[in-house]
């Protein structure tokens, strides 16, 4: 339409600051919110993003991944709003712990199980890694095509992906042992009894520590830490998937709109795209149809 990406920014931003004026406070009303961190500009700069839960949107968001961009939010909302805060979903960010400790401290601390999920995933790789390394060209060839089978759960695998498994408990202990620990903490995070599930992880947490793998030695201090936000996740269900699907489509409007250069106008498309908006265009019939 020959107009610059910054007037079609600028645009946006108008629209959507007279539509969320319409609609009303989206900050009412929150008792259960998800927040993580969108990269943009190639990966160099970052916008945190709060999630509501229960409207599934994009009810806040603003430049920097650090405490006080946090903070900043639990500012917006006002105390009284913020002691209403009852749950709060987020990966294991230390700058996002402190800033939700600090503005929210009454509130249920939950991480996001895919990332706790994912701190083990990568110990098993760095323990495959680590063996590959030392193996012989024999060994080597035994270990061949089993990386993939041993991220997935056991429903998912194939008969080949099956039997190289049972193949792999005689060719590798350690990389086995690996997998039955990672196995082992996804059995523990489906479970529904938060005391039967506060047992097998402390259970789970020794046998990582005596396991002899030093991925996993270190993982079990990361989980030990945040050992109640992940038990939190048992007892609540909550986790991060909603806000990691919004940010999925946050992703797609990043690279459309690659020639924003400031984060006030990919914010105003999220709001746009993820924020509850209505949006009624109206458009002229060309004069060849009437």
């Amino acid at each position: 339409m020959r107009i610059a990406w910054r007037t079609v920014g600028e645009i946006v931003g108008r629209f959507v600051r007279r539509e969320r004026d319409d609609i009303g406070d989206s900050l009412q009303d929150l008792r259960r919110i998800g927040v993580d961190e969108i990269s943009y500009r190639k990966h160099h700069q970052y916008i945190t993003t709060v999630v509501g839960h229960d409207r599934g949107i994009v009810v806040w968001a603003a430049k920097g991944k650090n405490a006080e961009t946090l903070k900043s939010f639990f500012e917006a909302i006002g105390p009284e709003r913020a002691a209403k805060t009852e749950a709060v979903t987020i990966d294991m960010s230390g700058a996002y712990i402190k800033a939700v400790k600090e503005s929210v401290p009454n509130a249920t601390l939950i991480f996001d199980r895919f990332h706790v999920q994912r701190l083990v995933h990568d110990a098993l790789d760095e323990v495959r890694r680590d063996e590959v390394r030392s193996a012989s060209a024999d060994e080597k060839a035994c270990l061949r095509k089993t990386r993939w089978p041993r991220q997935k759960r056991p429903w998912d695998l194939s008969g080949l992906e099956t039997a190289k498994l049972a193949d792999l408990e005689e060719q590798n202990r350690p990389i086995y042992r690996a997998y039955l620990l990672k196995e082992s903490l996804a059995a523990i995070l489906d479970g529904r009894q938060i005391n039967v599930a506060a047992r097998k992880l402390d259970g789970g947490l020794d046998w990582a520590r005596e396991s002899e793998l030093p991925a996993f030695v270190r993982v079990s201090g990361t989980i030990g830490k945040h050992r109640e936000g992940i038990l939190a996740y048992v007892r609540t269900r909550l986790n991060n998937g909603r806000v990691e699907g919004l940010n999925g489509k946050a992703r797609v409007i990043t690279r459309r709109a690659f020639g924003f250069h400031s984060a006030s106008s990919l914010i105003a498309m999220l709001f746009l795209c993820c924020g509850g908006i209505e949006t009624h265009p109206f458009h002229i019939a060309p004069h060849w149809t009437r």
